[in-house]
């Protein structure tokens, strides 16, 4: 049963998903999250980051899975970023690079684990847009994000995504971008897709916020941001109430 894709398809209003990364979450700013992510009545909460230097994830799915209302999907950096706690997974594909490592390698790694973990899987195809300086995802994965002025070449990426099997497109600019992903490239991807669209990275200001979703963001992601300032997710939160994209 796909419960949680089925509510990313069905989404009655512009969606809102809630990234935390367990390096960085502490169990007080974890609370804090959680009764502004209810209040702001968040569509999801994403639990992941690019690197695992703790061994908190556990402590943080079980927390949010506490939480009945919001469902709990990994965004995983890698093969060893799973928790059968949460309720789904970013099955990531990293379309936009040509590491196979990441197109294959890790899923590989990962299959079996994942077959048997009883999580909803959601094949997602990934795309790193260029922020506007370096992120930790594109040095990870040693892959080179799509230029921001080439908006053909993203439009191309997500429609063999889609073509491949893909269910969700994600256009991410990376933790901590100096730019979110461009309103045009946004726009032209949305046009030429038949699923859903998901963006973050760079999301820091509330017209940011309102650019993505104009321009045809079905779901945003919002984390960085919420470290420095917890409350910008009840900022988003005003502009994510209004009905969805059509």
């Amino acid at each position: 049963m796909n419960k949680i894709l089925g509510h990313i398809q069905n989404l009655k209003k512009r969606g809102l998903a809630v990234l935390i990364d367990p390096d960085k979450a502490s169990e007080t700013h974890l609370d804090e999250l959680i009764l502004l992510s209810l209040e702001a009545k968040a569509d999801f909460f994403f639990v992941g980051g690019s690197l695992i230097s703790s061994d908190s994830l556990e402590m943080v799915v079980q927390k949010l899975k506490e939480v009945k209302s919001i469902p709990t999907v990994l965004f995983p950096g890698n093969a060893q970023y799973i928790s059968y706690d949460a309720d789904a997974i970013l099955l990531l594909s990293l379309i936009s690079g040509r590491n196979p490592e990441y197109l294959i390698g890790q899923h590989v790694n990962a299959a079996m684990n994942l077959k048997r973990s009883g999580l909803e899987i959601l094949p997602t195809g990934y795309m790193l847009i260029d922020g506007g300086k370096p992120t930790t995802a594109s040095y990870i994965s040693n892959t080179t994000p799509i230029p921001r002025d080439k908006p053909d070449i993203a439009v191309a990426t997500a429609v063999a995504g889609e073509l491949m099997g893909n269910q969700l497109i994600y256009l991410d600019a990376g933790s901590g971008a100096e730019s979110s992903v461009p309103a045009n490239l946004i726009r032209q991807v949305k046009s030429q897709i038949d699923i859903p669209l998901i963006v973050g990275g760079g999301i820091n200001t509330a017209s940011k916020a309102e650019m993505a979703y104009e321009a045809g963001a079905d779901l945003i992601v919002i984390g960085n941001a919420i470290e420095k300032s917890p409350q910008f997710i009840s900022e988003v939160a005003k502009i994510a109430s209004e009905p969805a994209f059509q």
